[in-house]
């Protein structure tokens, strides 16, 4: 008995201390105060701020916001497409199939994009023009367009890498699954559609929403071949009143924007298809 009081005592005594963090605190500080202080440098630069959210919904402004979704929307499309097509080829039994699919990665894998947008763009130098014989026969200028060389260099570079973002979604559902759906009577493609691909989405889905925000990026590159997207735009409206900072913050909004909503639309694709 008199041991439990001497305990209750001694309990009663202790005095609980809270785990303290300087530095906690410190490097805190330290964030506020850097933010603080590119505020302050921001707010005193020689800046129109009061112009931005004019150039912001400037009607070239707006011109090049839509080629750029366009643009970007249209080359990630034709990725996604052409990736799952040379993805299949690559786990083909086939070794021509495969073969061609490894150089295909290979070679626009390979190539910066910036340089495959100036070959395509500048494709009229090697053949003037593109044709099938006894079909139809057109002049190379025509056809290959700013928009034209700039979805062909996207595309085909992001379609490269779409393809092992497949191959390594496929790959990630185990064998035991396509062997059940065999077993079954399911045909490959009925299999792949209903079987695997629902599997592979949860891996597939993460790189190719990042993919598709650097294709929103990327889409600026197409401004060396005179496309009107918003970096073009934003040159463009520059070149007539020389407010350079303003009309590129006003362009970088617009691409926060639109990263913002692309980051959105993928969490939600990703909770879809993510465990239940």
């Amino acid at each position: 008995m008199a041991s439990d009081l001497a305990q209750n005592d001694l309990r009663e005594e202790l005095v609980v201390v809270p785990l303290r963090h300087p530095w906690r605190w410190f490097s805190g500080a330290l964030i506020v105060l850097v933010i603080a202080g590119l505020g302050w440098a921001m707010a005193e630069a020689q800046i129109q701020w009061e112009d931005v959210p004019g150039f912001f919904t400037h009607p070239v402004m707006l011109e090049g916001l839509l080629n750029t979704i366009v643009l970007a929307v249209c080359a990630q499309g034709g990725a996604i497409v052409l990736g799952v097509v040379i993805a299949l080829m690559r786990l083909s039994a086939n070794p021509v199939a495969r073969w061609f699919a490894v150089g295909y990665i290979w070679l626009f894998r390979g190539l910066p994009v910036l340089l495959q947008i100036l070959i395509w763009f500048n494709l009229a130098l090697v053949f003037q023009n593109i044709s099938i014989p006894m079909l139809f026969s057109v002049p190379t200028n025509v056809v290959m367009t700013a928009f034209v060389a700039a979805l062909l260099g996207l595309g085909l570079n992001e379609s490269a890498y779409m393809a092992e973002i497949v191959r390594a979604g496929l790959s990630s559902v185990d064998s035991g699954q396509t062997e059940a759906a065999k077993s079954i009577g399911m045909t490959p493609m009925t299999t792949l559609r209903r079987v695997v691909l629902p599997q592979a989405m949860r891996v597939i889905i993460p790189p190719t929403g990042n993919n598709f925000i650097n294709m929103i990026k990327g889409t600026s590159m197409a401004s060396v071949i005179a496309f009107l997207e918003l970096i073009h735009a934003a040159n463009n409206i520059s070149s007539r009143n020389l407010e350079i900072m303003e009309t590129l913050f006003a362009a970088a909004a617009w691409y926060l924007v639109m990263v913002s909503v692309a980051s959105i639309g993928q969490h939600y694709l990703e909770r879809a298809y993510g465990p239940r």
